[in-house]
């Protein structure tokens, strides 16, 4: 692979991180929950919401960091540490992405499953990028990929034990934080975490093809 095709990878991965981060912009704004990997951030902001999601996205993906390092140890590769000014770039979209949001009204139901609809619809377009783009991975898949490779376990296994946990966690805090009320995580976590793969697949098919000839191209 050449330079100009790497810079290329990641040029795409910086563009499918924005993607990505306006889609939780989206169902962050539709307050019916958000992705399971974002749910505990998500819950953590209902709380505190004086720190912005952004920022406490950028936290939670700096601990599964430290994760995957106390995991793998002398096998963590330092340019796994890319993953650090990736994960603060996701925080800053996602903030750009509410602001980008905050004007949509969600008055009533319908509108706030709508923003969850179209959240979950550009987050399948990112992350479709982003495995395109080849690059890294992101600090979630990556520790899930941790967890498989040290352990020996099938990493979609680990990536469905990995979100209900996660969801676990987030309904655990929500019922510390708020009087055993479960708030921030909802039936859109849920709708996220079953169709968002449906998106992914639908649009890689439709553009891996032609993205993946544009990186090659010299």
């Amino acid at each position: 692979m050449t330079k100009k095709e790497l810079s290329k990878r990641y040029g795409l991965f910086i563009i499918s991180l924005f993607f990505a981060a306006l889609g939780v912009a989206f169902t962050k704004h539709g307050e019916l929950g958000v992705s399971p990997i974002s749910s505990i951030p998500n819950v953590v902001n209902c709380k505190f919401s004086a720190i912005s999601l952004g920022t406490l996205l950028i936290i939670w993906n700096c601990i599964l960091i430290i994760g995957q390092i106390i995991i793998l140890r002398k096998d963590f590769k330092l340019i796994q540490l890319l993953q650090i000014p990736l994960s603060v770039l996701f925080g800053v979209f996602t903030d750009i992405g509410l602001k980008i949001v905050s004007p949509i009204p969600v008055s009533n139901y319908f509108l706030r499953i709508s923003m969850v609809a179209v959240g979950i619809i550009i987050m399948g377009f990112g992350i479709s990028l982003a495995v395109t783009a080849d690059a890294v991975l992101n600090s979630g898949e990556a520790f899930v990929k941790a967890i498989s490779d040290k352990w020996n376990k099938n990493f979609g296994r680990v990536k469905i034990a990995f979100d209900i946990s996660c969801v676990i966690g987030a309904i655990i805090l929500s019922m510390w934080f708020f009087d055993f009320k479960i708030v921030g995580t909802r039936e859109g976590t849920i709708i996220s975490a079953l169709i968002t793969g449906i998106f992914v697949n639908f649009f890689f098919k439709l553009t891996n093809k032609p993205v993946t000839n544009l990186l090659k191209k010299q």
